[in-house]
């Protein structure tokens, strides 16, 4: 029986929230829209008059066709060229979700969606859930098809391999963006001490180029190892401009609640940085330069203003 056109503004209401958790889950913005699109297709199939809550369905649909994903993403990953980081979205991208409470923003904040990577697909499905959407266990369990002591368990085992691999002490917005004008100061200044100044002894440096753009395939560690990979980074070179296409404008902002340092050229985000800062220093730098984890955020970008870029690197 086709949809009626209530039928299908009941699915398109919750659209947005599906694909808010269905990123969340899958850390890519293109999976999650195949996701959600999926979840439609099967809403239209489906005899919808006798679904009680649509709502409840949807997100029990949906969950598992993202599990069903994120098992099939862990063999396709082992094959991944170099390492494989989240994609990330710039602030103003409705595909954020909720961002009301604390446990909302961190549940989408880079770093945490890189460690949620360690979590199995039933750790990372009770977490989301409940962290980011606060669905009780109870409704938890009858997504996912367990008790709900099971799901209990395992959000508290989940939240701690969250807690455990997370860095501490946050500073405030404006504190942030000091210090990353600051890195972005001394990056230029060809000196490798200013850099070292700026970040904890135990920072890394991580990339994700997806074999179509270099990148390391091991992170730099240590404060000094990171200190020159990111000082020679922002050294002039013209095979980096033929990389890019260009000489990209350096702007900062923010991607998934992170400070960060986008690169641009002719419109078209080259390369989104994501820093983890502490009040002990900067603790990450994420950066992701895969053409293909760009798109999204090159259309968001294009519908916003942002003024002239700070410099043009390279």
């Amino acid at each position: 029986m086709p949809l009626t056109t209530k039928d299908v503004n009941r699915f398109e209401a919750a659209r947005p929230r599906l694909e808010a958790i269905a990123y969340r889950l899958l850390g890519s913005a293109s999976e999650a829209e195949d996701a959600v699109q999926e979840a439609f297709l099967r809403w239209q199939a489906a005899d919808v008059e006798r679904i009680e809550v649509p709502e409840a369905w949807l997100t029990k649909v949906l969950t598992n066709l993202c599990l069903n994903q994120l098992t099939s993403a862990r063999s396709r990953r082992e094959t991944y060229v170099g390492q494989w980081l989240p994609e990330p979205l710039l602030d103003g991208d409705p595909m954020l979700g909720p961002a009301d409470t604390a446990e909302q923003r961190e549940s989408v904040s880079y770093a945490v969606l890189t460690l949620m990577e360690r979590l199995s697909p039933n750790e990372r499905a009770v977490y989301v859930l409940r962290e980011a959407f606060d669905y009780p266990h109870r409704e938890i369990a009858d997504i996912l098809d367990l008790t709900e002591a099971a799901c209990q368990q395992i959000y508290h085992r989940a939240k701690k391999h969250i807690a455990d691999g997370k860095a501490r002490s946050e500073v405030d917005e404006a504190a942030a963006r000091r210090i990353v004008e600051e890195f972005l100061a001394a990056a230029t200044s060809g000196k490798t001490e200013p850099l070292v100044q700026l970040l904890r002894s135990d920072a890394i440096a991580i990339g994700d180029g997806g074999g179509k753009v270099p990148a390391r395939t091991k992170a730099f560690e240590g404060a000094v190892a990171v200190a020159k990979f990111m000082r020679g980074l922002f050294m002039p070179a013209r095979s980096k401009r033929a990389w890019v296409g260009g000489s990209p404008g350096i702007y900062v902002t923010s991607a998934n609640g992170d400070p960060a340092i986008v690169a641009v050229v002719d419109g078209r985000v080259v390369g989104i940085v994501c820093l983890e800062i502490t009040a002990e220093g900067i603790a990450a730098f994420r950066s992701q330069a895969n053409p293909d984890k760009l798109e999204r955020a090159t259309e968001v970008w294009a519908a916003g203003e942002h003024g002239e870029p700070l410099f043009h690197a390279f």
